[in-house]
Protein backbone atom coordinates (compact mmCIF):
# COMPACT_ATOMS: atom_id res chain seq x y z
CA UNK A 1 0.00 0.00 0.00
CA UNK A 2 1.09 3.44 -1.01
CA UNK A 3 2.87 5.52 2.12
CA UNK A 4 3.17 2.21 4.05
CA UNK A 5 6.74 2.54 6.49
CA UNK A 6 9.00 -0.66 7.20
CA UNK A 7 6.69 -3.14 8.78
CA UNK A 8 4.32 -2.93 6.22
CA UNK A 9 2.76 -6.89 6.50
CA UNK A 10 1.90 -6.11 10.23
CA UNK A 11 0.45 -2.52 9.50
CA UNK A 12 -1.82 -4.54 6.93
CA UNK A 13 -2.51 -7.09 9.43
CA UNK A 14 -3.73 -4.61 11.92
CA UNK A 15 -5.89 -2.53 9.30
CA UNK A 16 -7.74 -5.83 8.29
CA UNK A 17 -8.13 -6.29 11.89
CA UNK A 18 -9.40 -3.23 12.82
CA UNK A 19 -11.73 -3.31 9.98
CA UNK A 20 -13.40 -6.12 10.81
CA UNK A 21 -13.33 -5.00 14.87
CA UNK A 22 -15.29 -1.82 14.11
CA UNK A 23 -17.77 -3.18 11.64
CA UNK A 24 -16.74 -0.88 8.83
CA UNK A 25 -15.09 -1.38 5.62
CA UNK A 26 -12.47 1.40 3.96
CA UNK A 27 -12.68 2.41 0.81
CA UNK A 28 -9.51 5.04 1.55
CA UNK A 29 -6.94 2.30 3.98
CA UNK A 30 -4.34 5.53 4.07
CA UNK A 31 -7.09 6.73 6.34
CA UNK A 32 -7.44 4.39 8.60
CA UNK A 33 -3.43 3.98 8.55
CA UNK A 34 -3.42 7.55 9.84
CA UNK A 35 -5.90 7.22 12.27
CA UNK A 36 -3.90 4.00 13.79
CA UNK A 37 -0.75 5.28 13.77
CA UNK A 38 0.53 6.84 16.99
CA UNK A 39 3.03 10.19 17.00
CA UNK A 40 6.02 7.74 17.61
CA UNK A 41 5.48 5.32 15.15
CA UNK A 42 4.87 8.49 12.04
CA UNK A 43 7.55 9.16 9.76
CA UNK A 44 6.61 12.72 10.48
CA UNK A 45 4.30 14.50 12.75
CA UNK A 46 1.47 15.33 10.08
CA UNK A 47 1.66 11.68 9.33
CA UNK A 48 0.22 10.38 13.23
CA UNK A 49 -3.33 10.00 13.84
CA UNK A 50 -2.97 13.49 16.00
CA UNK A 51 -5.01 15.50 13.11
CA UNK A 52 -7.59 13.16 13.03
CA UNK A 53 -7.94 13.29 16.36
CA UNK A 54 -8.78 16.72 16.52
CA UNK A 55 -11.73 16.64 14.11
CA UNK A 56 -12.79 13.36 15.39
CA UNK A 57 -13.13 15.11 19.02
CA UNK A 58 -16.07 17.44 16.88
CA UNK A 59 -17.09 14.88 15.13
CA UNK A 60 -18.27 12.66 18.48
CA UNK A 61 -19.55 15.78 20.00
CA UNK A 62 -21.71 16.83 17.60
CA UNK A 63 -23.22 13.38 16.72
CA UNK A 64 -24.08 12.67 20.59
CA UNK A 65 -25.54 16.09 20.64
CA UNK A 66 -27.75 15.46 17.89
CA UNK A 67 -29.09 12.14 19.14
CA UNK A 68 -29.50 13.36 22.85
CA UNK A 69 -31.70 16.43 21.36
CA UNK A 70 -33.75 13.95 19.35
CA UNK A 71 -33.94 11.35 21.91
CA UNK A 72 -35.08 13.68 24.73
CA UNK A 73 -36.76 16.20 23.93
CA UNK A 74 -38.00 16.33 27.52
CA UNK A 75 -34.70 17.59 28.62
CA UNK A 76 -33.20 20.64 29.36
CA UNK A 77 -29.90 21.91 27.81
CA UNK A 78 -28.23 21.76 31.29
CA UNK A 79 -29.40 18.16 31.82
CA UNK A 80 -28.37 17.04 27.83
CA UNK A 81 -24.86 19.41 28.58
CA UNK A 82 -24.23 16.91 31.78
CA UNK A 83 -25.47 13.40 29.65
CA UNK A 84 -22.85 14.46 26.95
CA UNK A 85 -20.22 14.75 29.16
CA UNK A 86 -19.73 11.94 30.90
CA UNK A 87 -20.90 10.13 27.50
CA UNK A 88 -17.96 11.90 24.81
CA UNK A 89 -15.34 11.93 27.98
CA UNK A 90 -11.91 10.08 27.96
CA UNK A 91 -12.99 7.72 30.47
CA UNK A 92 -15.42 6.18 28.13
CA UNK A 93 -13.58 6.87 24.65
CA UNK A 94 -11.26 4.65 26.30
CA UNK A 95 -13.48 2.42 27.42
CA UNK A 96 -15.54 1.64 24.14
CA UNK A 97 -11.58 1.68 22.54
CA UNK A 98 -10.91 -1.41 24.96
CA UNK A 99 -13.95 -2.97 23.95
CA UNK A 100 -13.65 -2.64 20.86
CA UNK A 101 -10.05 -3.80 21.12
CA UNK A 102 -8.59 -1.03 19.17
CA UNK A 103 -5.08 -1.10 21.28
CA UNK A 104 -4.74 -4.14 19.35
CA UNK A 105 -4.46 -2.17 16.54
CA UNK A 106 -2.11 0.48 17.54
CA UNK A 107 0.85 1.42 14.75
CA UNK A 108 3.23 2.50 17.53
CA UNK A 109 7.17 3.36 17.49
CA UNK A 110 9.99 1.00 19.43
CA UNK A 111 9.75 4.10 22.38
CA UNK A 112 6.78 3.22 23.49
CA UNK A 113 6.63 0.00 25.44
CA UNK A 114 3.61 -2.04 25.86
CA UNK A 115 3.94 -3.36 29.71
CA UNK A 116 0.30 -4.16 30.79
CA UNK A 117 -1.96 -2.14 28.84
CA UNK A 118 -1.08 1.31 26.39
CA UNK A 119 -2.23 4.73 28.79
CA UNK A 120 -6.51 5.60 28.62
CA UNK A 121 -5.38 8.66 26.86
CA UNK A 122 -3.62 6.96 23.90
CA UNK A 123 -6.41 4.22 23.03
CA UNK A 124 -9.12 7.86 24.10
CA UNK A 125 -7.39 9.39 20.78
CA UNK A 126 -7.31 6.38 18.90
CA UNK A 127 -11.04 6.16 19.19
CA UNK A 128 -11.65 9.81 17.64
CA UNK A 129 -9.27 9.60 15.30
CA UNK A 130 -10.76 6.51 14.31
CA UNK A 131 -14.38 8.34 14.16
CA UNK A 132 -12.72 10.71 12.39
CA UNK A 133 -11.20 8.39 9.56
CA UNK A 134 -15.29 6.91 8.60
CA UNK A 135 -16.78 10.38 8.75
CA UNK A 136 -13.79 11.29 5.58
CA UNK A 137 -14.29 8.12 4.39
CA UNK A 138 -17.90 7.47 4.25
CA UNK A 139 -19.65 10.73 5.30
CA UNK A 140 -22.04 11.03 8.94
CA UNK A 141 -24.41 8.48 7.92
CA UNK A 142 -21.36 6.01 8.24
CA UNK A 143 -20.60 7.18 11.88
CA UNK A 144 -24.10 7.27 12.83
CA UNK A 145 -25.34 4.18 13.35
CA UNK A 146 -21.83 2.88 14.60
CA UNK A 147 -21.69 5.59 17.80
CA UNK A 148 -25.17 4.66 18.10
CA UNK A 149 -24.40 0.92 18.69
CA UNK A 150 -20.91 1.54 20.52
CA UNK A 151 -22.24 4.09 23.06
CA UNK A 152 -26.62 3.14 23.41
CA UNK A 153 -25.52 2.15 26.81
CA UNK A 154 -23.09 4.45 28.22
CA UNK A 155 -25.92 6.82 26.95
CA UNK A 156 -28.48 5.18 28.90
CA UNK A 157 -26.47 4.95 31.89
CA UNK A 158 -25.54 8.86 31.80
CA UNK A 159 -29.46 9.04 31.26
CA UNK A 160 -30.20 7.27 34.18
CA UNK A 161 -28.09 8.80 36.40
CA UNK A 162 -25.67 6.18 36.44
CA UNK A 163 -22.91 7.98 35.61
CA UNK A 164 -22.74 10.30 38.71
CA UNK A 165 -25.40 12.71 38.01
CA UNK A 166 -28.70 14.07 39.88
CA UNK A 167 -30.53 10.61 40.70
CA UNK A 168 -33.81 12.66 41.55
CA UNK A 169 -34.04 14.93 39.01
CA UNK A 170 -33.55 11.81 36.25
CA UNK A 171 -35.91 9.77 38.58
CA UNK A 172 -38.72 12.74 38.17
CA UNK A 173 -37.74 14.02 34.60
CA UNK A 174 -38.53 10.28 33.41
CA UNK A 175 -41.36 9.62 35.61
CA UNK A 176 -43.10 12.52 34.36
CA UNK A 177 -42.56 12.21 31.21
CA UNK A 178 -42.97 8.18 30.50
CA UNK A 179 -45.44 7.27 33.49
CA UNK A 180 -47.51 10.56 33.85
CA UNK A 181 -46.84 11.01 37.91
CA UNK A 182 -44.30 12.59 40.23
CA UNK A 183 -42.03 10.56 42.91
CA UNK A 184 -42.41 10.28 45.90
CA UNK A 185 -39.77 9.71 48.56
CA UNK A 186 -41.29 7.55 52.30
CA UNK A 187 -38.75 7.13 55.02
CA UNK A 188 -39.12 3.67 56.21
CA UNK A 189 -36.37 3.57 58.57
CA UNK A 190 -33.78 4.74 60.69
CA UNK A 191 -30.55 3.70 62.46
CA UNK A 192 -27.79 4.42 64.94
CA UNK A 193 -27.26 7.15 67.37
CA UNK A 194 -28.55 10.47 67.74
CA UNK A 195 -25.37 11.94 66.33
CA UNK A 196 -24.75 9.58 63.40
CA UNK A 197 -28.03 8.37 62.16
CA UNK A 198 -28.33 6.64 59.26
CA UNK A 199 -32.16 6.59 56.98
CA UNK A 200 -33.92 4.04 54.71
CA UNK A 201 -35.83 5.95 52.24
CA UNK A 202 -38.22 4.19 49.06
CA UNK A 203 -39.14 6.13 46.10
CA UNK A 204 -42.52 5.44 45.30
CA UNK A 205 -43.97 6.25 41.52
CA UNK A 206 -48.05 5.79 41.10
CA UNK A 207 -48.65 2.11 43.24
CA UNK A 208 -44.95 1.16 42.18
CA UNK A 209 -42.75 0.92 45.25
CA UNK A 210 -39.09 0.47 44.34
CA UNK A 211 -35.71 -1.03 46.02
CA UNK A 212 -35.01 1.25 49.23
CA UNK A 213 -31.69 2.82 50.29
CA UNK A 214 -29.85 3.76 53.01
CA UNK A 215 -28.28 7.19 53.60
CA UNK A 216 -26.44 8.98 56.15
CA UNK A 217 -29.02 11.61 56.15
CA UNK A 218 -32.11 11.91 54.38
CA UNK A 219 -31.54 14.26 51.37
CA UNK A 220 -28.29 11.48 50.65
CA UNK A 221 -31.21 8.45 50.97
CA UNK A 222 -33.40 9.87 48.55
CA UNK A 223 -30.71 10.32 46.29
CA UNK A 224 -29.98 6.47 46.31
CA UNK A 225 -33.39 5.63 46.76
CA UNK A 226 -33.65 7.55 43.34
CA UNK A 227 -30.92 5.53 41.96
CA UNK A 228 -31.89 1.95 42.41
CA UNK A 229 -35.54 3.29 40.98
CA UNK A 230 -33.90 4.71 37.64
CA UNK A 231 -31.96 1.31 38.16
CA UNK A 232 -34.51 -0.92 38.32
CA UNK A 233 -36.82 0.98 35.67
CA UNK A 234 -33.67 0.51 33.38
CA UNK A 235 -33.40 -3.15 34.19
CA UNK A 236 -29.71 -2.62 35.92
CA UNK A 237 -28.27 -4.13 38.89
CA UNK A 238 -29.08 -1.64 41.71
CA UNK A 239 -26.42 0.65 42.68
CA UNK A 240 -27.36 0.82 46.61
CA UNK A 241 -27.86 -1.46 49.37
CA UNK A 242 -31.62 -1.72 49.94
CA UNK A 243 -31.04 -3.93 53.42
Amino acid sequence: MAGMTSGGDDQERKLELCQTLVGYRFQNLQLLLEALTHASGASHRLASNERLEFLGDAILGMLVCDWLYREYPDYSEGDLTKIKSAVVSRRTCAGIAKDLQLDRCLIVGKGVTRNRSYPKSLISDVFEAVVAAIYLDGGLEAVRPLLHRWMAEEVRMAVSGQSGGNYKSALQQHAQRVMGSTPIYRLLSEAGPDHSKSFQVVAVIGERTFAPAWGRNKKDAEQHAAGNAMAELNDLPIPYASD
